[in-house]
């Protein structure tokens, strides 16, 4: 999941003693800290968190249909979030309503299911969701090209922002830094002809659903080039479109949606950083 950049400034890098439950789900803790660099049994927590993440995301793949509304989705996500011993991550987070985010076609991030929306062939529905599991987050998003009639245009997009993703990916290791890691997703995004979307980035995660650093998709100067650590977990998640890069925030101050309503694609994986790659966490191949 993606955070607006004032909410993102606001709870970047906040550590502690686990992040509060409340009946809507996380509490949003104040103050910051550094990036963090996780134990094994940090790590085997969240492992546990992204597996029930994946789960949740591959049953979502299957079932996804012509005629199902992002509403449906959206109960059974938090259906099984909660049957895996978890909590949704996203339900009340900065006041969101849902379990998961799902944006169709030319809405970028953040978009609120809705018993009302229903899913027609044809369509680009991004899934964004995340599990909190003993003290720790996992978050993933997919892009799904649902049913017949799926324009080409809409398949390359999302391909190609998968593939972004694995480039990005491919650079990960003890060693090496952020700025490589947003060069090989820029370098791949540009040489389609797509847009990268500049106003969301990914970032750490853990303890909070939210952390230090922020991790770019494209080369900037804004971002000290960190140089990553092994137990370092991120959320990278590239988010093309196939227009512009410009977005605006519909009335409901959740949905984006591009401006000249082009289609967007998006795909995230929580990973964490080894000494000689990664280890993608909320892999879905299992």
């Amino acid at each position: 999941m993606n955070l607006f950049a004032d909410l993102l400034a606001s709870t970047n890098g906040v550590k502690g003693g686990g992040t509060p439950l409340t009946q809507a789900g996380p509490r949003i803790q104040k103050g910051r800290r550094g990036v963090e660099v996780k134990s094994a049994r940090e790590i085997a927590i969240m492992r546990q968190a992204s597996r029930i993440v994946a789960t949740v995301l591959r049953e979502i793949i299957d079932m996804a249909a012509p005629g199902m509304t992002t509403g449906d989705l959206d109960r059974h996500a938090e259906t099984r979030i909660r049957a895996m011993g978890a909590t949704p991550s996203f339900k009340g987070y900065h006041g969101f309503p849902a379990s998961i985010c799902a944006s169709i076609n030319n809405e970028v991030v953040h978009g609120i299911p809705s018993a009302k929306r229903v899913i027609k062939a044809g369509d680009l529905v991004k899934i964004d969701t995340g599990a909190y599991f003993e003290g720790f987050h996992g978050d993933s998003c997919v892009t799904l090209c649902v049913g017949e009639g799926v324009p080409e245009e809409a398949r390359r997009l999302s391909r190609v922002a998968q593939e972004s993703l694995m480039q990005g990916l491919a650079t990960v290791k003890a060693g090496s830094t952020l700025l490589e890691l947003a060069g090989a997703v820029q370098d791949h995004v540009e040489a389609h002809g797509y847009a990268i979307v500049e106003d969301y980035t990914g970032h750490g995660v853990g303890r909070n659903l939210h952390e230090e650093p922020s991790v770019f998709n494209y080369r900037t100067r804004d971002l000290p080039n960190m140089q990553l650590r092994a137990g370092m977990t991120l959320a990278v998640e590239p988010i093309l479109n196939a227009g512009g890069k410009g977005c605006r925030t519909l009335k409901d101050r959740w949905t984006v949606v591009t401006v000249d309503g082009s289609l967007s694609a998006q795909w995230e994986h929580t990973i964490v950083v080894t000494s000689d790659g990664c280890d993608i966490l909320t892999d879905r191949d299992f």
